[in-house]
């Protein structure tokens, strides 16, 4: 298997307890993430691409970056790639992107879907404590002393065993168990919003986004209504004696009112005109036919 590029997530922290910082559904700082590309590459043209929750969007693509910066915590989505034919390693991750924030422990997870590989790792205070990779068949890094939260992994207690060479566990679900297991909360749609900024490097414009049309006001919509149908102050028949500026101000709202009241009442009279001519012109062929038949 050549591995080429994977989706990264990696982790600067400075706290002893992620977990309350991150249960607080920190907000993200536009600034903060132009001020880490910038240190991480000067030359990187940055534009902002949206701000969302990091545990309820698609993945970072290529030449973006996610980022949020908490109170003790830098997290940083990111896809990374393998120089040249040699197969992408954590325990060879990038030495600027490792130590782009000065942090006591930095967490690094990673995965290919397309390939089924994952993996993650561990330094403290520089040092690698712990790094493992690989796909079901095919084991890449395990160096370090497996951790605790390891166990019911390599026992076999947490995927179906296909026997043979494979490995007893789905990769992807051992690294997203380490993840859960350093921050102390769930990183996917079931734990707090963890908010990111979105960027690209690459050059493309910023997204255009749409302004809404102002929402009218209920004033706003029956002013207009009664424009619209000839009525207000500002269509108003003055008397030749009387001058507009003495003209008395009324809400619209009570004109508009006054108009429907006047109109529904022509409608009443002129149906009841209407019945009456009908009943009449009714009696008149009656006596008509009545006539006819005497004759």
């Amino acid at each position: 298997m050549t591995l080429d590029r994977a989706v990264l997530t990696i982790w600067y922290v400075n706290s002893d307890n992620p977990a309350a910082i991150l249960e607080t559904e920190p907000k993200a700082d536009r600034g903060y993430g132009r001020k880490f590309l910038a240190q991480l590459n000067p030359l990187f043209p940055v534009t902002p691409i949206g701000q969302f929750p990091l545990n309820r969007s698609a993945q970072a693509d290529d030449h973006e970056f996610y980022i949020g910066g908490y109170p003790g915590i830098t997290v940083v989505q990111t896809v990374i790639h393998a120089d040249d034919d040699k197969p992408l390693r954590l325990s060879e991750l990038d030495s600027r992107l490792r130590n782009a924030v000065p942090s006591a422990d930095v967490y690094a997870c990673a995965f290919n879907e397309k390939e089924g590989w994952a993996g993650f790792a561990h330094w403290h205070e520089g040092e690698e404590k712990r790094v493992f990779s690989g796909t079901r068949y095919e084991l890449m890094e395990d160096s370090g002393l497996p951790l605790p939260f390891e166990n019911p992994y390599w026992a076999g207690e947490m995927a179906e065993q296909l026997g043979g060479i494979a490995l007893p566990f789905e990769p992807r679900d051992l690294m997203e168990e380490a993840q859960r297991h350093w921050m102390g909360v769930s990183i996917d749609s079931e734990g707090p919003d963890l908010q990111v900024v979105g960027y690209a490097v690459d050059g493309r414009p910023e997204p255009k986004v749409d302004t809404a049309a102002p929402v009218k006001s209920v004033q706003q919509m029956t002013s207009d209504a009664a424009f619209k149908l000839g009525m207000g102050p500002s269509n108003a028949d003055y008397d030749d004696y009387e001058s507009p500026d003495e003209e008395p101000t009324t809400a619209t709202s009570e004109t508009f009112q006054h108009a429907v009241e006047t109109t529904t009442d022509f409608a009443r009279k002129a149906a009841r005109r209407a019945g009456s001519f009908l009943r009449d012109t009714t009696d008149k062929a009656r006596d008509y036919i009545a006539k006819r038949r005497d004759n």
